[in-house]
């Protein structure tokens, strides 16, 4: 057992994940973990031209001029996962009347094969840091129903429902958690 727990210790000593902010030259990298991390859920899409309008935008959006930060997580030079922050929901959605003026997450992404190694969680923590350097009292983020695990992620980590500031994209409706800081 002793062996055991070191050799897990070592792992996590040479797996330290650091958060960066993107570089130029790692935006191709980041599309394609963009796409590999969200391709879970083509099969909840019943019209391919949605789903393929889907992976458009998700991959346009890494030179979205209106972001206004892109984190990435690293681990060894491999970037393992990515988000996006906005700083209104007039610049995330272009929704002014959500009358949302505090940072927003978009496009929390964990490439498939390096999930369960607390990505997400450095990522989101990133995200709370710089909604305080931004001198805020809250961070939201969106989601649907069919990121349930995603869901659950940010219910752990503090999320909690903001139903005021939902919306309907088409039919589907855009489910807001709102961290408190």
């Amino acid at each position: 057992m002793k062996n055991h727990l070191r050799e897990g210790c070592w792992k996590m000593a040479i797996n330290q994940i650091s958060i960066d902010e993107l570089a130029e030259e790692e935006k191709e990298t980041v599309r394609k973990l963009l796409v590999e991390s969200y391709q879970q859920y083509e099969h909840e899409y019943n019209n391919a031209q949605v789903w393929e309008e889907y992976l458009t935008n998700i991959k346009a959006s890494v030179d979205n001029p209106d972001v206004e930060k892109i984190l990435i997580a690293k681990s060894e030079d491999k970037i393992l996962g990515t988000l996006q922050l906005f700083s209104s929901s007039d610049k995330a959605y272009q929704r002014p009347e959500l009358q949302i003026s505090s940072p927003i997450i978009r496009l929390l992404a964990v490439h498939p094969d390096a999930r369960g190694r607390g990505i997400a969680q450095e990522l989101l923590k990133a995200g709370l840091q710089y909604a305080r350097s931004q001198g805020v009292k809250q961070l939201y983020l969106h989601s649907g129903d069919k990121m349930q695990r995603a869901i659950r992620l940010y219910e752990w980590f503090g999320f909690k429902r903001d139903h005021a500031k939902e919306f309907f994209n088409n039919e589907i409706l855009v489910k807001c958690y709102r961290y408190d800081l």
